[in-house]
Parts: structure tokens; sequence; C-alpha cells
């Protein structure tokens, strides 16, 4: 895969682009040490999209079952048991977090 990064100031990335782009241990891999943001010049996490975002291939994450092994069948009186004693909660957003996120039903 290849990637191409362009700043709207080409010039801007001169001074931190050597510390903070770096060419990956793995062969065509590229890592930044920092945060990213698309449509957004303030990320508040490693990865920040403020719009739609297509992938077309697959995106692992840690609760895929593809990404475990050793799955096996639990008692299921005794995980009834562990569930009533978790402390279940309602919430509402923070009004902030949810226009940032465009969230409307708070």
């Amino acid at each position: 895969h290849n990637f191409f990064f362009q700043a709207s100031n080409p010039g801007q990335f001169e001074n931190d682009s050597d510390v903070l782009w770096q060419r990956g241990h793995i062969p065509e891999t590229t890592v930044y040490h920092g945060r990213v943001g698309i449509n957004t010049d303030a990320p508040d996490e490693a990865l920040v999209v403020c719009g739609n975002a297509k992938v077309m291939g697959r995106v692992m994450h840690p609760s895929d079952s593809r990404a475990k092994q050793n799955i096996w069948e639990v008692d299921t009186n005794e995980q009834l048991r562990r569930i009533k004693q978790m402390r279940l909660v309602e919430y509402d957003y923070k009004p902030e977090f949810a226009s940032v996120m465009g969230i409307k039903n708070t």
C-alpha cells in the first residue's frame, strides 16, 4: 500500500516530519508518532475522522471472532450470577461532545 500526504502549506511539516513520520519495521509501512486528524485540526485520539470513512477491506477489532482462539462454552448460571453483580447505568453525552460528534439524541 502506498500513502501520499500533502499539507495545505507544503513547508509546514519540514521541522517535525523526520521525528513524527518514520518508516515502519514491517515492509511498506509508515509510522506516525502522534495524533492524526482528518477534517479536524484538534485530534484528541490516535486517529480522529470527522466525516464518513469508507473501508474497502476488513476492520479488525479485539471483539472480532477472527482475532480469538480457544473459544469455549461457559456455565450460564455462573455468568448470570456475575451479571447480577454488575453496576448498570444510563447516561447522557456531554453537550460539547455530542455537538462535535453530530449526536442528536444524547
